[in-house]
């Protein structure tokens, strides 16, 4: 999974990550400089590649650069917050 770029999709609120296997993503609402990311999904051919966690990774890092608060209704993103 190291060789799959996350891309950003501003306009979807989103991160996507994709190959042959199908496409994961990340879900956000943006909204008063406070971003919540609420629903990350990984296709089954792509679960236990830590797919989800690259995601989160990097919607979390762009998120902090952009000086947003962080809050999130996704149980797996809650992980992370801790």
């Amino acid at each position: 999974m190291d060789n799959i770029a996350v891309v950003h999709q501003p306009e979807l609120h989103r991160f996507v990550a994709g190959s042959e296997d199908g496409q994961a993503l990340l879900e956000y609402h943006l909204a008063n400089k406070t971003i919540n990311f609420h629903h990350t999904f990984v296709p089954p051919s792509m679960c236990g590649k830590g797919m989800a966690e690259k995601l989160v990774r990097v919607g979390l890092g762009w998120a902090n650069e952009q000086q947003l608060t962080i809050e999130a209704s996704c149980s797996y993103v809650q992980k992370f917050l801790r």
